[in-house]
């Protein structure tokens, strides 16, 4: 099991960023402030981060931005347009109660 996989799994949401990026921190402050607890990694200052970026670009494909990357029930739901299309779809929130992310 790779590095990322196996972080990813370990809670319920997890997003891979770097200190550095603005859209990262954009990300990040949606899902708390929806009530989630979330494990960020950021690959500039992990001892493995290098790796980790080499594992998200093979899952996320060539082209694709690496961070953020955003994990919901172990599952890689994609970047920053991802998640803020399931958002403005209403489709963010279930997704994170079905994954235990929040009771409300």
């Amino acid at each position: 099991m790779d590095q990322v996989t196996k972080l990813a799994s370990e809670r319920a949401v997890v997003v891979f960023t770097s200190s550095r990026c603005c859209m990262c921190h954009s990300v990040t402050s949606l899902l708390t402030n929806l009530g989630v607890n979330v494990a960020v990694y950021e690959l500039d200052k992990e001892q493995r981060g290098r790796e980790m970026e080499r594992e998200l670009a093979r899952k996320l494909g060539c082209g694709a931005p690496i961070v953020p990357a955003v994990f919901i029930g172990g599952t890689l739901v994609g970047g920053t347009n991802r998640v803020m299309a399931l958002h403005l779809a209403g489709e963010l929130v279930p997704m994170l109660k079905n994954a235990g992310a929040l009771w409300l």
